[in-house]
């Protein structure tokens, strides 16, 4: 008496296909003869497990056989739960489950044509072009299709012939024990088709190498490490496959005066002492084309920012631009001439905390914790 499908996979009545494929999964590499060699057992439960799946899998079967059990099957009902012949049958099954373990699966044969690789273009551009956007000409050395054979890698007059060992399949059975397994083609490499007589130019591949000429558009505000994609200028595929696509990664140079953060760009500017004390302005040129002047207060403090509004970069495919911020860097005299220690040795004793309030602050908060510690 046949042992019931669901026992057999060990599921539930109620299981769904991803159940029943997770539980045939594992049982089918458990007891798989090549892990059980010499085991008849093994062997037995491995085509019962392959039975179950195959009947359960299907809903017409599983309809069938949760009503009428195995006898749905008998006299050639349904044409059977156990039928495992020739090319179809368990081999089948037993592919679409693992065939990712072994090269993804089941493939369409193409008459030989295999899609071209992608390729990658390097290129760098200065943060004003990045700015204003640009059309860039490129020159890429790729494959393209042979224009002696139009890509079908056949000589002059004739066309690639079916492969007799696979009858253009691509892929051939071979019978081991009980189920067959299907490999790639030996003699066509699995393309389906043989060319007899190669293309001289091209030598049978139905591609030749060539550098081309490419105009690649720079949007305003690109940033760095973007990648951009060009549709089908990759190499060309064998034997008048689709081409794959070119790729170009683009980089900054580094600027002199600004560097970049998103939409917004920061520029240190160094001013003189006495500027940052007595206060002053300056212009600074932006990568608009155009000069910003700042207005610097008395007073204004190392590495303060300020922001000037939409001067910035602009921001990718939008209206909006980003801001500039001015950073300050105070500079400190060097080489100070006689008179000029003097009337800073002066400024000095007039000074008051007043004049360096957190200055004058910081000393103090440090004098009281250090006489807090020495209590």
């Amino acid at each position: 008496m046949k042992a019931d499908y669901y026992e057999t996979l060990g599921v539930a009545r109620s299981a769904d296909e991803k159940e029943l494929k997770s539980a045939f999964r594992k049982l089918a590499m458990q007891f798989h003869p090549d892990k059980n060699p010499g085991d008849a057992g093994a062997e037995h439960r491995f085509k019962e497990i392959g039975e179950a799946y195959e009947t359960l899998k299907d809903p017409q079967k599983r309809a069938a056989y949760d009503r009428f059990g195995h006898a749905a099957f008998e006299n050639g009902g349904m044409n059977g739960g156990g039928g495992f012949s020739g090319a179809g049958g368990f081999a089948d099954i037993f592919e679409d489950i693992f065939g990712e373990m072994m090269g993804g699966g089941r493939q369409r044969r193409s008459g030989g044509r295999e899609r071209g690789a992608d390729l990658r273009y390097n290129m760098e551009i200065t943060l004003e072009e990045a700015y204003t956007g640009k059309t860039a000409q490129i020159r890429v050395p790729t494959s393209i299709t042979c224009d002696e054979c139009s890509g079908s890698g056949a000589k002059i007059g004739t066309q690639p012939v079916t492969c007799n060992m696979c009858s253009g399949s691509g892929r051939v059975r071979a019978a081991q024990g009980f189920f067959s397994i299907e490999r790639t083609c030996p003699t066509c490499h699995g393309r389906g088709q043989i060319i007899k007589d190669p293309c001289s130019k091209c030598s049978g591949q139905g591609r030749t190498t060539e550098e081309r000429a490419l105009s690649v558009n720079i949007p305003a505000g690109i940033e760095d490490g973007t990648r951009i994609r060009l549709t089908g200028e990759g190499e060309a595929g064998l034997r008048g496959g689709p081409s794959g696509d070119l790729y170009i990664f683009l980089s900054l140079k580094p600027h002199e005066f600004f560097q970049r953060d998103g939409a917004d760009l920061y520029c240190k500017v160094p001013i003189s002492m006495t500027t940052a004390a007595l206060g002053g302005q300056f212009e600074v040129a932006t990568l608009d084309g155009t000069q910003t002047r700042v207005k610097i207060p008395d007073g204004t403090q190392n590495a303060k920012q300020f922001r000037l509004k939409g001067k910035g970069m602009p921001v990718l495919r939008q209206p909006a631009m980003g801001d500039l911020y001015i950073q300050i860097a105070i500079e400190t005299p060097q080489n100070l001439n006689k008179r000029q220690r003097e009337l800073l040795e002066e400024f000095e004793r007039m000074s008051s905390q007043d004049n360096s309030p957190q200055s004058s602050g910081f000393f103090a908060r440090m004098k009281d914790f250090f006489e807090g510690l020495s209590e």
